[in-house]
């Protein structure tokens, strides 16, 4: 049975005599977050546990395969392969008195460098863990992450969308691991997947994040699927590092109301007068975000996400100025909607780089569409609603009603203007 990687250090700390104090001041962190390690069993950073092993006398690989798990650095699929389960025993029953010592192994690889710069941020055609592993910790404000949801798709010869599940969770749990790592205290992490595989991944989040929601975004595609319920809403998980976010300023909607009349869809009786001028608040299912179909909006042959979806993320967890990280760039979604909302950004894809580049470079007609978008947040009623209302005779005057503003919400101007140099971007710039 395996053991939780704390569980591991601390046996490690114990066989070799050292107090947590000890260790705690070697590594460089409070006795409070180390006893909380081995108590609940929990990893820390990749970065911290290099120092954790290094001050042991051990290696993490040596600490990953005792917990357990199987190595960042380590494909699992060659586990297979007997040479290689020789020499993990070998590694296991030397790897406390040999330490760090003998000859590396891998070759260290050349840094990746971008492929598309803009003044805002840097994309590049790379693996996401191999990018990853290069950025320095606590680095991004934001990372969202929308990856192959393992549906035997076609993204490319260059991505594999039909891993077994144990290899798909896998592969998951080592580019979450780095994302952890590259995330600021108080920083946003969302996750959009499938339910059948954000039920495993939150689990693993939950050991390193603070859970604050799992949002549903109700699609409906409308297809029949015999034998089972038909799925109509993806996952989008949000959790935050350390107990609080940084940035919480999450839009405001406009009431539901009748695409032929206005009328309201719900009635709020006696407390129309109460109701908030600037809208509604969000709640954590999400039915108004279409799904791009349309040949005008889209940049690539699969799907991609709704400029809408990015735009209500960004303003939930991050400023003007903030960095934000897209591991699977996909059809460029995050990096258009960085751009035209002053975010800072980082993105890597292992397909084709070229429909997001052109995407970035020609931003005019997005524009009007996010304009669009943000005309109808954080108002109690849409222009077409009052028109509609007025046409139809229902009466608005109970209500506390505002123009429209269509620009970032007042919290988020107010909190956003931030001035930050672009240093962050010389990594691997040419």
């Amino acid at each position: 049975m395996s053991m939780r990687m704390g569980h591991i250090i601390r046996r490690h700390r114990e066989d070799a005599k050292i107090s947590r104090r000890q260790l705690a001041e070697a590594v460089g962190v409070t006795v409070a977050d180390l006893s909380w390690w081995e108590s609940a069993g929990t990893r820390p950073e990749e970065d911290v546990l290099e120092l954790v092993a290094s001050s042991l006398g051990t290696t993490t690989t040596v600490l990953y395969l005792e917990s357990g798990e199987i190595p960042p650095d380590v494909d699992s699929s060659r586990l297979a392969d007997p040479k290689l389960t020789a020499q993990i025993a070998a590694l296991l029953d030397g790897g406390r008195v040999a330490g760090r010592s003998g000859p590396s192994v891998a070759r260290r690889k050349a840094p990746n460098k971008p492929v598309f710069k803009s003044e805002l941020g840097q994309l590049y055609h790379a693996d996401c863990v191999d990018l990853m592993r290069e950025l320095p910790s606590r680095m991004v404000d934001c990372v969202f992450a929308d990856p192959p949801f393992n549906l035997g798709k076609d993204y490319g010869s260059a991505v594999v969308d039909s891993l077994g599940d144990d290899e798909y969770l896998g592969w998951s749990r080592r580019w979450i691991d780095e994302a952890v790592r590259i995330l600021k205290p108080g920083g946003a992490l969302f996750l959009y997947n499938l339910p059948r595989w954000n039920i495993h991944l939150a689990d693993y989040l939950a050991r390193y994040l603070t859970f604050k929601h799992w949002v549903t975004v109700d699609i409906k595609f409308s297809l029949p699927i015999a034998g089972r319920l038909y799925p109509s809403h993806y996952s989008l998980l949000y959790f935050i590092k350390g107990e609080k976010p940084r940035v919480f300023h999450p839009p405001r909607l406009p009431l539901l109301t009748c695409r032929h009349c206005g009328g309201e869809i719900r009635d709020y009786g006696g407390y129309k007068d109460r109701m908030n001028p600037n809208g509604v608040n969000l709640t954590d299912v999400w039915t108004d975000i279409p799904p791009v179909r349309h040949r005008r909006y889209k940049n690539r042959s699969a799907n991609e996400l709704a400029l809408k979806l990015m735009d209500r993320v960004l303003d939930i967890a991050t400023d003007e100025g903030d960095v934000v990280f897209d591991p699977f760039g996909g059809g460029g979604a995050t990096f258009a909607a960085c751009e035209m909302k002053g975010r800072r950004w980082i993105g890597s894809e292992l397909g084709d780089c070229q429909p997001i580049i052109e995407r970035i470079k020609n931003l005019d007609q997005e524009r009007q569409q996010l304009a669009q978008i943000r005309s109808q947040i954080n108002v109690l009623f849409t222009d077409t609603a009052l028109s509609l209302r007025n046409r139809n005779g229902h009466d608005t005057s109970r209500y506390r009603v505002n123009g429209n503003g269509g620009t970032e919400s007042a919290t988020s101007a107010a909190s956003g203007r931030r001035s930050k140099q672009l240093g962050i971007f010389d990594h691997g710039a040419e």
